[in-house]
């Protein structure tokens, strides 16, 4: 399986100042060829902001840690396109998604990804988007049991 991870799960996943840490950072070290990690562009900025500016990590931590997730073997990294941001565009308004994460939400529509891990309690409540021939389900790591 390859599950999409929104900012905030990766956030709580790096850094174990979080009192969500314990309950996320198997998303990390359990990676394997059978159950790898997706990440974008939105994510990966996100969470170094969250981390330097939120968390005050020291900036040469922040980009090693995303720099190691980034070329890691078990973690998929997907880019923005302009059809990216056209989906995103039509998400935004279909669901009613702040642009942020309609931006996340395509990116991993758009590459076939079906599990996104967020605790966003808007996108948990939506439970599904469906669009065309994929869908994405959202799942909270921290209250699956």
């Amino acid at each position: 399986m390859i599950a999409g991870l929104d900012t905030n799960v990766l956030c709580y996943a790096l850094d174990d100042t979080y009192a969500e840490h314990e309950k996320v950072k198997g998303l990390l070290i359990k990676s394997s060829p059978d159950n790898k990690i997706a990440l974008n562009p939105a994510t990966i900025h996100e969470t170094y902001h969250t981390l330097v500016f939120g968390q005050k990590w020291k900036p040469t931590e922040a980009a090693d840690a995303l720099r190691t997730l980034l070329t890691d073997p078990y973690s998929e990294f997907f880019n923005q396109t302009r059809k990216t941001s056209i989906l995103a565009l039509n998400l935004s308004v279909r669901y009613k998604l702040g642009g942020r994460d309609a931006l996340i939400v395509a990116n991993f529509l758009a590459n076939k990804i079906s599990v996104m891990y967020t605790h966003d309690e808007e996108l948990v409540k939506l439970q599904k988007i469906i669009w065309k021939n994929a869908s994405l389900t959202f799942k909270d790591p921290l209250t699956e049991g």
